[in-house]
């Protein structure tokens, strides 16, 4: 994070970015010193990152924010519904954490929506400040809205679950969207519905939309065998679904169950359930390859935080499986899917390190 300065307008940046991008600097300054030289001229400044400055925060609810950011000439935009990876330095660390978008694609700003409950989200709520600067990737993942909308859909989401769904939802009030769209929202009481004011407005103002609020204080745990009374026509209509695992797996078996034909689109925020798997008795001898260091992997963890351990520095984001920030190359040997169960020995496959487990001596490209 970086403190705040004045900002340059986009004139002046984008002819300095060009000049420095030119093959003939190149061959003449490292990268790297390229970099240290635009970061030093102006912190959103770069020829390979996406850097954005805080230029408002929203308190939604007591422990949910909307961080609204202006993103550098590199950000490349987004789909409704999809989430990037926010990197921040916490305590001479490095940290990245995925959030999904909760912005209209094509604005000037873009937000994101954050519930503390860890590090990052705690470090975001305690010292983030309007003016200081972030770097972010580009937008990523396939839950998304698609061109053109069905004109019938039913999104279902429960907590901070509601973020992606809200950027699919402030997009189609931006379309003048003219269908039907039936929007179940589960959360404990009303003072911790995230955007709730929000909601409300577009429920007068979106003909099409009408919201059902399930406040588990009060009402009980939700059954999801009661959105058959709640939305008739279930069956027939494109599902959105973010939330906790729990209800996940609810709506994803009784989807299963009843064999419904209009599709279900589902993302997590948290990492599916491990399957238990026969782990070897003995430590797994892996070589980080490119490190050259070695260390023993038991095959009951998974490698990231085992490669952590033995004082290497992978590439994460989530640690859960979603945002692919970990993945690397395994050159040879036998990994297991933590997630899946599957198991994987072939050589030169693609592997995500924090739901990655060592099934026998393992080479990476580390």
């Amino acid at each position: 994070m970086h403190t705040a300065t004045p900002r340059w307008p986009d004139p002046l940046c984008r002819p300095l970015v060009r000049l420095l991008s030119h093959p003939l600097i190149g061959s003449m300054l490292r990268l790297s010193a390229v970099e240290d030289l635009l970061a030093a001229l102006h912190p959103l400044l770069s020829l390979t990152e996406v850097r954005a400055r805080v230029q408002r925060i929203d308190s939604e609810t007591a422990d949910t924010k909307t961080l609204w950011l202006r993103p550098n000439a590199l950000w490349r935009g987004a789909r409704a519904g999809q989430f990037l990876r926010l990197r921040a330095e916490i305590d001479g660390r490095r940290v990245e954490r995925a959030y999904s978008l909760s912005s209209t694609p094509g604005d000037a700003l873009i937000a994101v929506t954050v519930k503390r409950q860890g590090l990052m989200s705690t470090h975001l709520h305690e010292r983030l400040r309007v003016g200081d600067v972030l770097t972010l990737s580009q937008a990523m993942g396939e839950f998304q809205l698609p061109e053109p909308p069905p004109r019938q859909l039913l999104m279902l989401s429960a907590g901070s679950g509601i973020t992606p769904l809200m950027a699919m939802l402030r997009t189609l009030q931006a379309q003048r969207h003219a269908g039907s769209i039936e929007f179940v929202h589960l959360c404990r009481r009303p003072e911790e519905l995230i955007f709730a004011d929000e909601l409300q407005a577009m429920a007068r103002h979106l003909p099409g939309l009408k919201l059902h609020l399930h406040y588990s204080m009060t009402a009980g745990r939700f059954d999801v065998r009661s959105l058959r009374s709640l939305v008739p026509d279930l069956a027939d209509r494109p599902t959105w679904l973010c939330g906790p695992a729990t209800l996940m797996d609810e709506v994803q078996a009784l989807w299963a169950e009843e064999g419904f034909a209009a599709p279900l689109h589902s993302e997590r925020f948290a990492a599916a359930p491990r399957k238990a798997s026969a782990a070897l008795g003995t430590p797994v001898p892996v070589l980080a390859e490119r490190s050259g260091r070695r260390f023993d992997s038991s095959s009951a963890g998974n490698l990231l935080e085992q490669a952590e351990a033995a004082g290497l520095s992978p590439k994460h984001g989530c640690r859960i499986g979603i945002c692919a920030s970990c993945q690397c190359t395994k050159r040879s040997g036998t990994v297991q899917n933590l997630q899946t169960g599957e198991l994987c020995s072939e050589p030169d496959q693609t592997i995500r390190l924090c739901i990655s487990a060592a099934r026998s001596e393992l080479t990476l490209d580390l």
